[in-house]
């Protein structure tokens, strides 16, 4: 049985990384002068730079917190600003479901306030208004009229 070159195969062997090493700290020591007692930091430099070519980037590491005032600029009286798109909703609860989310997973996320709304103040102030009109939670008082008459 015949030993495949390491080149040929794409495998990457002790010897040729270190034969690779070899000629760039010679190449490196031709042109800088360097203490005898430093050539074997240059190589272990040299080595770990090149391991570092072939592998992958690190993970970003992605702050979700968010800051008080990045808070306090997303909500207005017209809208909520939602982290997980940059999008404007009147109600974050419908756009949070589809996302998979609950509206405390996402406070969580983020590093909401407990109280932070998940509906803008005026479409709130406008369903209120619209179920007053209705006549939605008059029951209760309409009772107790009847009753202290």
């Amino acid at each position: 049985m015949t030993e495949a070159n390491p080149a040929e195969t794409g495998d990457k062997s002790p010897v040729l990384n270190a034969s690779i090493v070899a000629d760039l700290v010679m190449a490196y020591l031709s042109n800088h002068h360097v203490p005898i007692e430093n050539v074997p930091e240059i190589f272990q430099t040299m080595e770990d730079c090149l391991k570092k070519v072939g592998a992958p980037p690190p993970e970003p590491v992605i702050d979700t917190k968010r800051t008080p005032s990045e808070i306090k600029k997303s909500i207005t009286p017209d809208g909520i600003t939602s982290f997980l798109d940059g999008k404007v909703y009147k109600s974050l609860k419908r756009h949070l479901t589809t996302r998979g989310m609950t509206p405390d997973e996402y406070r969580q996320k983020f590093g909401l306030p407990v109280d932070y709304p998940m509906v803008c103040t005026s479409y709130s102030a406008a369903r209120s208004e619209l179920a007053r009109s209705m006549g939605l939670g008059q029951q209760r008082t309409k009772a107790a009229r009847r009753r202290a008459a």
